[in-house]
């Protein structure tokens, strides 16, 4: 019957990550108060400084959401100094963003030239990769672990594999005991391809990080929830966790939300149709908008993540932090 038909993944061929050429690596990576960077000004900004600091001085959480790009752009390294100064409490994220912060850590580069790749099969078709991260989710889904803590443990009792790993978001947060959640949409990721791929693992992992997710989010009164570039996993993730602690009385409704992407949403804050193509762009809805409805406060910021994470971190410097 044509419904129950599958491929049998077995037979892919997979290559030695070591032979190619990454876009991204150790060497070209943004450093904190080396690499020069433009400032960066917007209103409200100095505003969101405040409030950040306000909510760390008060014990309250600041979850920090991200897609892969911010790893892409070469910015890990402020992410880790966010929270080595106590800034960051959370780190969310989807499956790309770990695959890249894994290949790192092990192979000191990542981000692969797609367009060629596609062309002949090979694309994410990385043996190391795809072998390591899916053993580690396998070996921490049989512990009851989530899919962050079961990478960072991996990467942690295999030092002589990852010989770059300081510079790893994910292995930092577990050295710091900060949680980092990875929210993931199975047949995203390059890792569902290879051989030993094992999707209930995936599952289980993931799921017990977005319950990991929905306690940062139940405590987020007097706290911040900023978004970095994710727009679908972040925001849909965001709203389904505050929804849960909602529904189960937490008080959820003096928070401050921030969005930061490059697509430019003008009067973000005004009402707008479902013929105005923005109403679509969830983070305006799911992060600026709705959870603020009754308290708090949104912001959406337009610009490049290497020019407002880098003067976020410098303003939070500035700040005593």
């Amino acid at each position: 019957m044509r419904r129950n038909q599958t491929l049998d993944f077995s037979g892919i061929t997979t290559y030695d990550a070591r032979d190619r050429i990454n876009l991204v690596t150790i060497d070209n990576m943004m450093t904190p108060g080396v690499t020069p960077h433009e400032p960066y000004s917007a209103e409200g900004f100095d505003e969101l400084i405040d409030r950040i600091v306000a909510a760390r001085k008060n014990g309250r959480p600041v979850i920090w959401s991200m897609g892969a790009h911010v790893v892409k752009n070469r910015l890990s390294r402020y992410i880790i100094a966010l929270m080595k100064m106590g800034i960051i409490t959370h780190i969310a994220a989807n499956g790309a963003t770990s695959i890249h912060d894994f290949e790192l850590a092990y192979l000191g580069g990542t981000s692969e030239d797609v367009p060629t790749a596609i062309e002949d099969g090979s694309f994410g078709m990385w043996e190391q990769t795809g072998a390591w991260m899916n053993e580690a989710i396998q070996l921490g889904a049989a512990k009851d672990m989530g899919y962050g803590e079961a990478l960072g443990e991996y990467i942690d009792m295999r030092p002589e594999r990852f010989p770059n790993r300081e510079d790893c978001i994910l292995w930092n947060a577990y050295q710091l005991d900060i949680p980092a959640t990875y929210h993931i949409a199975l047949g995203t990721d390059i890792i569902h391809q290879h051989p030993t791929c094992d999707m209930e693992a995936i599952g289980k992992c993931s799921g017990i990080d977005f319950k990991k997710m929905a306690y940062s989010v139940s405590q987020l009164d007097g706290g911040v929830f900023l978004n970095f570039g994710s727009s679908v996993i972040g925001p849909e993730v965001f709203l389904k966790t505050l929804s849960i602690a909602r529904n189960l009385g937490y008080p959820t409704f003096h928070i401050t939300t921030a969005n930061f992407d490059l697509i430019d949403l003008g009067d973000y804050r005004c009402k707008i149709g479902y013929e105005d193509p923005n109403y679509y762009y969830r983070p305006r809805k799911n992060i600026v908008n709705r959870p603020t409805c009754r308290g708090g406060m949104g912001w959406h910021f337009t610009g490049d993540h290497q020019v407002t994470i880098p003067t976020l971190y410098d303003k939070l410097k500035e700040a005593g932090f």
